[in-house]
């Protein structure tokens, strides 16, 4: 077990239900010391008379949490917090969430607990949280670039407001979240009320968790929940795409899935060849990418993701007497051209 401190980055379009979840943090009785970092304190609302003291920045909760306010410099900030130890048990924090603006793409974000060593060494990503309004996504995916990338981005999805549509405009929804981001789970809520033990703490960018992506869960079966119809998928759906305007917003956003397999051994250098030079001509576009990879002579699963052109690798569990090896590949981002992928992971074929 790491003694780096995980960080959430909490995303969400504007009145999605992120302050509710915030304040349910900071004013909780949950036992947990949470350090919530936002970029403007009059967003949250925080009741004052919750606030025990603060400091210029620093806002600390009758709960032990704290709340401080981004000025700039993301990364001064989190080594601040890193410094700070609780005066009444001399402990640091469970965890520490960040929240990005509601129009913010939530990659730079992210990609600051990479890049930067101090951070680094004290910290770990633990996930991307988006929280979605199921009530009135089909108009922030049609009004709005960002409300689609921020589902895209996604280690797991808030889908909030659920009391407030029908079991139908619901399952139109969760399939709309599904085509921008076939991996994410989706915990379903109302009022942003959710178990924090669900969603902080999920390990999302520790390697070893990636252990399985299937096709199935890329895209269920006909007649499960989540499938999506599309041109792949070689049924004849019956019906009209026109009249479900939530797929084409999706559609217009340019944002979808592609998923890449092989039962056939790959060539280490080459396939590691391809996918710096796959992120290094298109990172802007690919918003994220995981997979695991057979490479051929290796007793280990080869296992990655990527967060626009940050590319993190590494050997990981073996694979077993009797497993049937593979490789799967899952790419989100726009414009990505599924031919050219899918021909360029099959040259590095062994």
């Amino acid at each position: 077990m790491t003694d780096k401190t995980p960080v959430t980055v909490l995303t969400g379009y504007l009145g999605a239900g992120k302050t509710t979840l915030l304040n349910r943090i900071l004013s909780e009785n949950h036992g947990k010391r949470y350090a919530v970092i936002v970029n403007e304190f009059g967003e949250i609302g925080i009741d004052n008379d919750l606030i025990v003291g603060a400091d210029e920045e620093v806002f600390e909760m009758n709960n032990g949490c704290v709340c401080c306010t981004v000025r700039g410099d993301l990364i001064r900030v989190v080594s601040g917090l890193m410094k700070r130890q609780s005066q009444k048990t001399g402990r640091g924090f469970d965890a520490i969430i960040v929240e990005t603006t509601g129009l913010a793409d939530p990659g730079p974000v992210a990609q600051t607990f990479f890049v930067d060593e101090d951070v680094r060494a004290k910290t770990v990503l633990d996930s991307v949280t988006t929280v979605v309004d199921a009530k009135h996504l089909p108009l922030r995916l049609a009004d709005s670039r960002e409300a689609a990338e921020q589902i895209a981005f996604a280690d797991q999805i808030i889908l909030n407001k659920t009391d407030l549509v029908t079991p139908a405009e619901l399952a139109q929804v969760e399939a709309a979240i599904r085509r921008l981001n076939p991996l994410a789970p989706i915990h379903r809520t109302e009022r942003a009320d959710v178990d924090l033990d669900l969603v902080l703490g999920r390990g999302a960018f520790d390697l070893a968790r990636i252990t399985d992506l299937t096709p199935e869960f890329l895209n269920p079966a006909h007649g499960e929940a989540g499938h999506v119809h599309d041109d792949d998928c070689g049924h004849d759906h019956g019906h009209d795409h026109h009249h479900d305007p939530v797929h084409d917003h999706v559609a217009a956003s340019g944002i979808r899935g592609v998923s890449l397999s092989s039962q056939t051994p790959l060539n280490g250098a080459a396939v590691t060849a391809w996918l710096n030079g796959v992120l290094e001509k298109q990172g802007p576009d690919i918003l994220r990418a995981k997979g695991i990879i057979d490479v051929a002579g290796e007793d280990r699963r080869l296992v990655f993701q990527a967060v626009h052109m940050i590319l993190e690798g590494d050997f990981q569990g073996p694979w077993r007497d009797g497993d049937n090896r593979y490789s799967r590949l899952v790419f989100i981002g726009r414009n990505l051209d599924e031919a050219a992928l899918k021909a360029g992971f099959e040259a590095c074929a062994a």
